[in-house]
């Protein structure tokens, strides 16, 4: 995947139907999404419980586009391997998960997915200046991670902007997560976040049988975001 900064619309399968995960997969793709998210939670780092690699290996022929897996959950490092040979094209971790970003990053570049960091809302960003070298992504959480439908954390917009600068001409993703809706997306996007999380605000009033509000939803994210850029 060559780097570019484009807005990417990555939605969060979280919000699909549990039921029919391929057939969502591919609906969200048909409408228009850039890439797709998949949440895995542990109910300890985080206060809920989602999907294990075996459930990632079987969303992996469904998806066309880009896997983007972040990992909720500590410890990160022993589950690396399963969620790479599971499909992931990147693997997102948690600064908070381990008292060794450095390593969980170089373990994740060397199965060789893309790599990505996140930080809560609580985490100041000087706790990845010095491994993001070894990002393809950071990724900020303007929720408290754990669940799907939560309001967006408004500080996340400035820490958005203080992250861009500290990457300066570095090809690195900025990814946000959590409340991203056609009103915060272009908060975040004038402020350098190119990688949209959207869950709910993707999901709402559409269904397989029905996936034309997928796109619906999916273009007016887009067009408020890249308005931001104009």
């Amino acid at each position: 995947m060559t780097f570019d900064r484009s807005i990417k619309i990555a939605p969060s399968i979280l919000s699909a139907d549990f039921a029919d995960f391929g057939r969502e997969i591919q609906a969200i793709e048909a409408q228009g999404a850039d890439w797709v998210h998949v949440d895995v939670m542990d109910g300890h780092f985080v206060p809920n419980l989602t999907f294990g690699p075996a459930a990632v290996k079987a969303f992996r022929p469904h998806v066309k586009t880009f896997m983007d897996v972040h990992l909720m959950i500590a410890p990160v490092d022993p589950y690396i391997e399963a969620y790479a040979e599971a499909g992931a094209d990147m693997i997102v971790a948690h600064v908070e998960a381990g008292p060794h970003i450095h390593r969980t990053l170089q373990a994740i570049k060397a199965t060789g997915c893309k790599a990505g960091v996140s930080l809560n809302p609580g985490t100041p960003l000087a706790s990845i200046e010095h491994v993001l070298d070894l990002c393809d992504m950071v990724l900020i959480m303007t929720v408290n991670p754990g669940f799907g439908g939560q309001k967006f954390i408004r500080s996340g917009v400035e820490k958005t902007r203080t992250l861009r600068a500290m990457i300066g001409d570095r090809p690195i993703h900025i990814q946000i997560d959590g409340g991203v809706t056609p009103e915060t997306a272009p908060l975040v996007v004038a402020a350098g976040a190119d990688v949209l999380v959207a869950g709910s605000a993707v999901f709402k009033g559409g269904s397989v049988v029905n996936p034309a509000p997928y796109g619906d939803n999916i273009r007016a994210i887009r067009a408020a975001a890249e308005a931001a850029l104009t």
